[in-house]
């Protein structure tokens, strides 16, 4: 399969533009008779000046270094003038704008007319359900596309509905991110249902949905998926209420899959009963890559179940957030005696846990040995009084998701480490 990569490498450089990004966004403007949002003006301006070659739009209104006037509908039709004159535009970021259902209109109509932009980021606008019906049904025709991510819009469960319609006709669109949009069990239980033919989805966010009563039939149904996808490698399952019985079934599931890289179980309410699956399914399992069971409650008895499975069987596990579990000491303690002995575990997260003495000692010695580094964790000893405490460093799977940082990339690689394992073997 040719990747985004290869696309990119073989589409031609742009050809020299009469005047640059920033002039045909006033042109554009001047056509439409309306007036000019000075904070696109200077992205646009910004990006003309760059020396290296950028095939990145982003025009974020949660940009803290730049004074911002949020993205409009009207707004978005003199952007999609500039994009239909540069096409070698292929990554278009609008999060955290104004954009509604009617620019959600706006965007249909560009993403079925146009076959240039490989990745949207929509997340934290104010798209709903008569919104959200327009993008999917532009994506019935459109080929182009690889990544969407709608996260934060309330399309709610009717318009989570419409996307999962959608996967039944496109075969190109491979990551779409529809967490925290208030999708419902119909919803949800339509997307397991649909990925068990789609064959070009490789991650799928469903984070967050809304549920009135408790149960588990989400669950089950997406464990039955997972069981015959032999596609899927990233599926994040964050805030689903699930329970030990839930991951009993997806790890049954996940016994005879052997495509997901990563799974995502964060602020779930698992304990050391579903832990002690995850760890039978580490013995056997020698695809999955990525871990997260962030805000769960596994405790020292969960996290002994994953010590075992790490030291004696499992090795191809490389990253691993255990972070607030009320995980005291002697937990730790093992699992830190566990990753000195299993080499290919590389990152490990452990803030929000019990961090006493014997914790503090156990991760020290992993950082002073080499075993970890301070980029692949996210604690770092210090002594006080001859005394060994752990601080908290600013690193994780995922930390830049909802928000930008005032310095520096989005996604660095240390605070988003989940990346660099993902873009190690090029298949993102």
């Amino acid at each position: 399969m040719t990747t985004h990569r290869e696309r990119r490498r073989d589409r031609p450089e742009p050809a020299v533009m009469a005047t640059g990004l920033g002039q045909q966004y006033n042109v554009a403007c001047t056509e439409l008779n309306q007036p000019v949002n000075h904070f696109i003006e200077d992205v646009l301006a910004q990006l003309d000046r760059q020396e290296q070659f950028t095939s990145t739009l982003k025009i974020c209104g949660n940009n803290r270094l730049m004074a911002v006037t949020r993205v409009t509908d009207e707004d978005f039709l003199a952007i999609s003038h500039v994009l239909k004159h540069n096409s070698f535009i292929t990554d278009l970021d609008l999060r955290f704008n104004n954009l509604t259902n009617n620019g959600a209109v706006h965007i249909a109509k560009f993403l079925q007319d146009n076959c240039s932009l490989f990745h949207v980021n929509l997340m934290g606008n104010d798209i709903e359900t008569e919104g959200a019906e327009h993008i999917a049904k532009a994506l019935h025709r459109n080929d182009s596309l690889r990544s969407l991510r709608m996260t934060g819009n309330k399309i709610g469960n009717k318009g989570g509905m419409f996307f999962a319609a959608m996967l039944q006709i496109n075969t190109s669109l491979e990551e779409l991110d529809l967490g925290d949009c208030d999708l419902g069990i119909q919803s949800l239980i339509a997307f397991a249902t649909v990925l068990k033919q789609n064959k070009s989805i490789k991650s799928i966010n469903l984070n967050r949905p809304l549920f009135y009563v408790s149960q588990e039939d989400t669950s089950i149904h997406i464990a039955q998926m997972l069981k015959v996808n032999n596609t899927l490698q990233e599926i994040h399952l964050s805030k689903y209420e699930m329970t030990d019985s839930g991951v009993e079934r997806l790890c049954e599931a996940l016994q005879e899959n052997r495509t997901l890289r990563y799974l995502d179980l964060s602020c779930n309410k698992i304990t050391r009963d579903g832990v002690k699956c995850l760890a039978e399914l580490l013995k056997n399992n020698t695809t999955l890559e990525i871990l997260d069971l962030t805000s769960n409650r596994m405790e020292d008895e969960g996290a002994m179940y994953l010590a075992e499975a790490i030291h004696l069987y499992n090795s191809s596990l490389k990253a691993l957030a255990i972070v607030s579990n009320n995980i005291t000491g002697q937990g730790l303690k093992t699992l830190a005696a566990a990753t000195k002995q299993n080499k290919g575990l590389e990152y490990i997260y452990i803030w929000g846990n019990v961090l006493d003495e014997d914790a503090c000692m156990a991760f020290s010695d992993l950082l002073y040995s080499g075993r970890l580094n301070a980029s692949t964790t996210d604690v770092r000893p210090y002594t006080v009084d001859g005394r060994v405490y752990l601080a908290e460093l600013f690193h994780g799977l995922k930390k830049h998701y909802y928000w930008s940082p005032t310095y520096g990339i989005a996604d660095d690689p240390v605070c988003n480490s989940c990346l660099t394992l993902l873009n190690d073997d090029d298949k993102f």
